[in-house]
């Protein structure tokens, strides 16, 4: 695989997530930490950490929230040339951060925000796209609502039509699909069909593909990829982390990336004392669109994916932003201080 040029459009919702201090559920809560975050964004605000140029396409509303939104984006480095404002309200995450063995829970509060009705005359596509390495989209935008799903055609649509490879992250969210008459599977197959990079694992395979994978293991998350592989054509990379949760800042990791003639597991590495997991998915993602971009085998997609994913764990909000340098002297141990 070649070195791949040009920027990353990221297309996708920003939302302001309200946050509850530790220990505290928010019905107890008296005041919340408010940060900016949304899957998409989170992708181009880590590519620039990683040295790679990352435009970001979206709408918010025209005040000062919206504002807020873009003026954060824009402080990382990401260009925001295209991300417009228009009517509708800001979208919220309310965040209940768990402890111990109480889960964390998020509650969202987004419908009729500028983004959720949102239509695709609403967006220039093609002009962002041209000249572009990829474009970077999820599952979250189409489980907004039936327009969502529109958006994502139309974006697909026009980078295909420019030739830009398109990766997309599953990303499935059961409340938001099931607060509306949606069918996700049938929705997911359409837009996947036309997807170069996949982010999903074995369990998203089950629900698009309508059957079960046995075995356990590398052995199932392979028989998912080979099954994934069979049904779209183009098809060509498809990442997946695994992981296990023993309690809220004690988690188990590890990454996979599989393409039609090779694989890679890393081993599992420990996660302890965990300070902020949202976010740490599109920090994955992310490092293995930097290494596909610079033409990485799937070794280096996953270790560096994995880097990103596991560094993310101890910085507080959405956002994943640390040094190149630093994200690549990663071993998966924890260290003293550097001096």
């Amino acid at each position: 695989m070649g070195v791949r040029k040009g920027h990353v459009v990221c297309f996708g919702e920003v939302m302001l997530r309200l946050a509850t201090p530790p220990g505290r559920v928010i019905a107890a809560a008296q005041s919340l930490d408010l940060t900016i975050g949304g899957a998409e964004a989170n992708v181009a605000v880590a590519l620039t950490s990683l040295s790679h140029e990352a435009w970001f396409l979206g709408r918010v509303p025209d005040n000062a929230l919206g504002a807020k939104a873009r003026a954060a984006i824009a402080a990382t480095g990401v260009d925001v040339r295209h991300f417009g404002a228009g009517p509708g309200r800001m979208g919220l995450y309310f965040l209940e951060i768990g402890a111990s063995l109480r889960p964390s829970a998020i509650t969202y509060d987004r419908a009729g925000s500028a983004f959720a009705i949102a239509k695709p005359e609403d967006f220039d596509f093609r002009t962002p796209l041209e000249g572009a390495s990829l474009f970077h989209i999820s599952g979250i935008t189409a489980a907004l609502n039936e327009g969502g799903a529109h958006l994502l055609r139309a974006g697909i649509d026009a980078a295909v039509a420019l030739g830009v490879p398109i990766s997309f992250d599953c990303n499935f969210r059961e409340r938001l699909w099931g607060a509306w008459d949606s069918n996700p599977r049938n929705i997911l197959m359409d837009l996947i069909a036309d997807v170069n990079v996949l982010f999903g694992n074995h369990r998203d395979m089950t629900l698009l593909l309508d059957r079960p994978f046995s075995g356990d293991g590398p052995e199932r998350r392979r028989e998912a990829v080979q099954a994934a592989f069979d049904t779209f054509p183009k098809l060509e990379v498809m990442a997946s982390t695994a992981r296990t949760a023993l309690t809220q800042t004690h988690h188990r990791l590890a990454a996979r990336v599989d393409t039609r003639d090779e694989q890679f597991q890393t081993p599992e590495i420990e996660i302890t004392d965990i300070f902020d997991r949202l976010g740490t998915g599109d920090a994955f993602t992310a490092g293995v669109l930097a290494a596909w971009l610079e033409g990485g085998n799937t070794q280096r997609m996953a270790e560096l994916g994995l880097a990103c994913n596991a560094l993310k764990h101890s910085l507080q909000g959405d956002f994943f932003r640390l040094p190149r340098g630093e994200i690549e002297a990663f071993t998966g141990i924890g260290g003293d201080v550097r001096r």
